[in-house]
């Protein structure tokens, strides 16, 4: 049976949000198929659901370019503009450009990902009676599915490796990871050989390190998302008129902020290997 259960929610800011009635049981810890022996899950139509209209809202709003720029395109250049001025410091000036399709993909896509738990719908909407194990919900975040994360975390693990073969080369990811950075001039040379051994054993626990960026990247993700729709869900069941407001607003901060966690984390490891302007600034 498709149960569809809806209440109103008190008002949110100036225009309210519109949410579900109360829901008796918490999120699933997995996503779910949402026919049986097809490997579709809810999560993954969300995904693709939100992709589609970001493609197509981006599309629309911009249209053809113009030098007076309409309503639509001043808040993607805007936007584009904020992320670009955000990773710039972190990329430096000659990554900037090469780094920001997937740097700006990334916060968008994880942003509205993130708020897609805020939808009407969400843990309501599926086939079964809400709050038994046989209940399918039709809509379930994204990102509240450890598999969409993990997919994120390892595209971007690639791009970083790409990035850093391809603009900055074997000599200097060797010399990052295992190079002496000590100043012969400054350091007697008694102390100066013995760091050899010392930056070295240092690479080898940052290798370690580099290979569990993507588990980190992806666990706290999921986990802040996947933790956010069990509170909604207990405040909903606990008294669904007025208490679920402050944990909207949390939600919608807690969104933005793991969506810039996340492009910024991946903007950093860029930025610790290829961006050396600073350091060649002062040399000169």
């Amino acid at each position: 049976m498709l149960n569809f259960r809806f209440s109103v929610i008190w008002p949110i800011f100036l225009l309210g949000f519109f949410g579900l009635a109360p829901l008796a049981h918490a999120a699933s810890p997995s996503a779910q198929e949402i026919w049986k022996g097809i490997p579709i899950t809810n999560s993954m139509v969300t995904s693709w659901v939100i992709a589609a209209i970001l493609i197509i809202v981006i599309r629309a709003a911009v249209k053809k370019p113009t030098l007076i720029p309409n309503r639509g395109q001043a808040v993607v250049e805007g936007i584009v503009e904020g992320v670009k001025g955000l990773i710039e410091p972190i990329v430096g000036h000659r990554m900037v450009a090469v780094t920001f399709p997937l740097l700006a993909a990334l916060f968008v896509y994880i942003l509205i990902q993130n708020w897609s738990g805020l939808l009407p719908g969400v843990g309501t909407i599926g086939w079964g009676e809400p709050g038994s194990k046989e209940f399918v919900e039709l809509i379930r975040p994204g990102h509240a599915d450890l598999n969409t994360t993990l997919a994120l975390a390892l595209i971007s693990f690639s791009a970083w490796l790409y990035y850093i073969f391809r603009y900055a080369g074997i000599k200097a990811i060797a010399y990052d990871l295992f190079g002496n950075k000590a100043d012969k001039s400054e350091v007697p040379l008694l102390i100066f050989f013995p760091l050899f051994g010392v930056f070295f054993v240092v690479g080898l626990i940052e290798i370690v390190s580099i290979i569990f960026r993507p588990v980190s990247l992806s666990f706290r993700l999921f986990g802040n998302v996947f933790g956010g729709e069990n509170l909604l869900h207990a405040m909903f069941h606990l008294f669904p008129w007025g208490l679920p407001i402050p944990f909207y607003i949390l939600e919608l901060l807690i969104g933005l902020v793991q969506a810039l966690v996340f492009t910024l984390l991946v903007a950093v490891y860029i930025g610790l290997i290829c961006n050396h302007e600073t350091e060649h600034a002062e040399a000169h």
